[in-house]
């Protein structure tokens, strides 16, 4: 498969692991997970499992680009689910916006016979996407904690 050249994305400063698994940068400590879900175009159940396999390693190396990390990328037929480790100063949107730009060019690209059998336009993924942020303590629990400081008087 040949290799894309990806844009740069903006230049931050990584984040450094502590020892109890939160990042640091300059001014903040964090750890924040994003589970974001991309569907293909009209639902069509175009992902075959050499065209995951190639989805999952470029998201991989889109992700490494913009200092993020894949944790986990799985999918069906019609959709992928990426659970990525983002740094508090990425725009996630344009991290987005530039692995489905990316990945749907290759795809198309390296899988056009296939592909061409769903789409007779350049269509390769639904333009919307579903992100959740996920860790931690359940919202409930972070909603009482928040609850229960002290009062200012």
């Amino acid at each position: 498969m040949e290799q894309i050249n990806l844009p740069d994305p903006p230049k931050r400063k990584v984040g450094r692991p502590s020892s109890t698994g939160l990042k640091r940068l300059q001014h903040c400590v964090y750890q924040i997970h994003y589970h974001i879900v991309f569907t293909t175009k009209y639902r069509r159940k175009v992902i075959t499992p050499e065209i995951l396999e190639a989805l999952i390693n470029q998201t991989s190396d889109i992700a490494k680009k913009w200092e993020c990390e894949v944790i986990e990328m799985n999918g069906e037929k019609d959709h992928v689910h990426i659970l990525l480790a983002a740094p508090p100063n990425l725009n996630l949107s344009s991290l987005i916006g530039n692995i489905k730009t990316m990945t749907s060019r290759s795809i198309r690209s390296h899988f056009a016979e296939h592909v061409n059998k769903f789409y007779w336009k350049p269509f390769f993924w639904n333009p919307s996407y579903c992100v959740l942020s996920t860790g931690g303590a359940p919202i409930d629990v972070i909603k009482r904690y928040i609850e229960s400081q002290s009062k200012l008087a």
